[in-house]
């Protein structure tokens, strides 16, 4: 009788050991489950701390060069990156850090730090850039760097080391036929043919009175439009033509209905083979603070001669980089001969000067007062002719004229008086510039950028004769014919009338300004034609009647934003002048960098080569 009942108690007695052993592998499996778990979730957060950590650095290396300059220093010494950056208990680094823009830096990222450095690869020329980039067939100088970033966590245990290789790119903006940091209309009324890329940071609208054909690559951060920003309905009558680009082809809607608020779709896009692209990355661009009057600014800074009217004096100075007087230079300027005379003839006949006579009446018709011009006035040529005779005593820091510092020539012009920053009536006026270095001599310049913060007015041909790579970057950019005369100036025959302009031919990159249509960036407006801005034909600002007369421009268009001082709007149907016949092409020559104008602005953007997850461990 006691045989089963012993049985039983043996049995629940297994079975209790069973149970026990089953509930302790449950403890140690859940348990484990719970370190890997957690394990898997530091890993994760580390890799994104330390994927956050490369994107802070590259942006940083980005940053320097928008700035006009090159990353330097050295990098840490280690056999490998785990071993690199290494930090104590209280999260300092220890060893070799490196220097510069290359040594340790850490970021404090979602509890973790993430320690990160850069590593120099080297400096080549890619000529062109190739395609599918957003950018093919342009130049570019392409900086490459590897960057390593490691995430750890509070015990200083690494959890995640990442490393990407990316180049940095740095593009001119003057090898675009034209270049917009905003939106950008063109609608020219004869028709027109215009080779070379074309880009803008905004939407891009794209009409023609005939024809208009673009024989280059077309991008685009925004919506691509044909018609006006203006305009109440869309333009499809008259063709707009881009090559594929192979063939030109028409623009033309496809699936969406022809409307003003319809932005062509990329299946409409699809037959130019990625000619052209829309809603690309915006581009990071100068600002107007850089090529402001002031030590600091880089355009200021690099400048090999620093012209300034002084408005309280009446004088023009030169001015050293910290924008003291240089009065050993300012005196032998200001008694240099102009090369200039009769209805041309500089004030004095000096080689710079001052004048208040010119009247802007696009500015008089927006201001509804007579605007006078307070105007710098610079005879190139005299000036070359000046420098060549004074050698050493005229240019920043002794240079010659064949100086190639920076790819040739830098001046900097500028008028300083009240309200300099606003808006104002000041001006600086470029004449004798068909030949772009002395008059005579062996010595020839390598090349000249003109930059001033004020708006500028180039007088008479210029850069035609034995072509030199240039450029003028102003606030606005003005365009006198070969016909203007300057004793007139002031007269009822300026004032209130169209003076007869003249052929006349310019050939250099420009920089400057342009009006907004009705003042807003980004969208699509249904108003009246009183607010066009005059589209990129109108983007020199004429002041004569050039019925039948032809302008010859060769060069580059490039519009960073809104002028800032001599601001007045096109006005359609402008009674203070008559377009003229135009002749516009791309300087094909700025393809080569060689080529390019002194101190070429330029955009900079990365490009990711390698991305990879490295697992070893401290």
């Amino acid at each position: 009788m006691n045989r089963p009942s012993g049985f039983a108690v043996a049995t629940v007695l297994m079975m209790v050991v069973v149970m026990g052993v089953l509930l302790a592998s449950y403890f140690v499996i859940t348990n484990l489950e719970i370190s890997t778990t957690s394990q898997s979730a530091n890993s994760t957060k580390g890799f994104y701390a330390a994927e956050a950590g490369l994107n802070l650095r590259a942006q940083e290396v980005r940053a320097k060069f928008q700035g006009y300059n090159v990353p330097t220093g050295t990098s840490p010494t280690a056999a490998n990156p785990s071993q690199a950056c290494l930090t104590d208990a209280n999260g300092n680094f220890i060893g070799s850090v490196g220097t510069g823009d290359f040594q340790c830096k850490g970021y404090s990222l979602q509890g973790r730090n993430a320690a990160t450095y850069v590593q120099y690869l080297g400096l080549q020329t890619v000529d062109p850039i190739p395609p599918p980039d957003t950018y093919a067939g342009l130049s570019a100088q392409e900086y490459r760097y590897d960057l390593y970033s490691k995430a750890q966590n509070s015990k200083n245990e690494t959890e995640a080391i990442l490393q990407m290789r990316f180049k940095s790119r740095l593009v001119p903006l003057f090898q675009f036929a034209i270049f917009y940091n905003k939106d950008l209309e063109f609608a020219p009324s004869p028709p027109m043919t215009l080779t070379g890329p074309v880009h803008t940071n905004g939407n891009l609208f794209l009409s023609a009175g005939n024809s208009l054909d673009i024989q280059g690559r077309v991008t685009t951060a925004g919506d691509l439009y044909l018609g006006r920003k203006y305009q109440i309905g869309c333009d499809q009558n008259n063709p707009v033509r881009v090559a594929d680009p192979s063939t030109l082809r028409q623009l033309t809607y496809g699936g969406s209905p022809c409307s003003n608020q319809n932005a062509l779709q990329a299946s409409d896009l699809s037959p130019f083979n990625g000619s052209i692209k829309i809603r690309v990355d915006r581009v990071t661009v100068p600002t107007p603070e850089t090529f402001a009057p002031t030590p600091g600014a880089m355009y200021w800074d690099n400048a090999d001669l620093r012209l300034v009217l002084n408005i309280a004096t009446g004088k023009v100075e030169v001015r050293n980089q910290d924008n003291s007087v240089n009065t050993n230079a300012t005196t032998l300027l200001n008694n240099c001969p102009s090369t200039t005379s009769g209805r041309t003839a500089m004030p004095g006949n000096k080689a710079v000067g001052f004048t208040n006579r010119f009247r802007n009446n696009r500015e008089t018709a927006t201001r509804g007062t007579a605007v006078n011009i307070q105007m710098l006035e610079v005879d190139e040529q005299a000036v070359m002719d000046c420098i060549r005779n004074n050698p050493g005593q005229i240019l920043d820091g002794g240079k010659a004229l064949d100086d190639t510092t920076n790819g040739g020539l830098v001046w900097h012009l500028s008028v300083d008086g009240p309200n300099k920053a606003g808006i104002n009536n000041y001006g600086v006026r470029i004449r004798n510039g068909a030949t772009l270095g002395p008059s005579s001599g062996s010595t020839q310049i390598r090349g000249l950028t003109l930059v001033t913060d004020q708006a500028a007015y180039i007088q008479g041909d210029y850069n035609t004769n034995n072509w030199k790579p240039a450029a003028i970057m102003a606030d606005s950019i003005n365009v006198l014919s070969n016909a203007w005369d300057n004793t007139l100036e002031g007269t009822p025959s300026q004032i209130n009338q169209q003076p007869s302009a003249s052929p006349t031919s310019i050939y250099s990159a420009f920089l400057s300004g342009t009006d907004s249509t009705g003042g807003s960036e980004g969208t699509k407006l249904n108003q009246s034609q009183s607010i066009y801005n005059g589209g990129v034909e109108n983007y020199p600002r004429f002041h004569e009647n050039w019925s039948r007369q032809t302008f010859t421009y060769q060069g580059s268009f490039v519009s960073l934003g809104v002028p800032l001082h001599v601001n007045g709007t096109w006005i359609n149907q402008n009674p203070f002048y008559t377009p003229p016949r135009r002749v516009w092409s791309y300087e094909t020559r700025f393809n080569n960098a060689a080529n390019l104008p002194p101190l070429s602005p330029r955009f900079v953007y990365l490009k990711q080569e390698l991305f990879v997850r490295q697992f070893e461990q401290q």
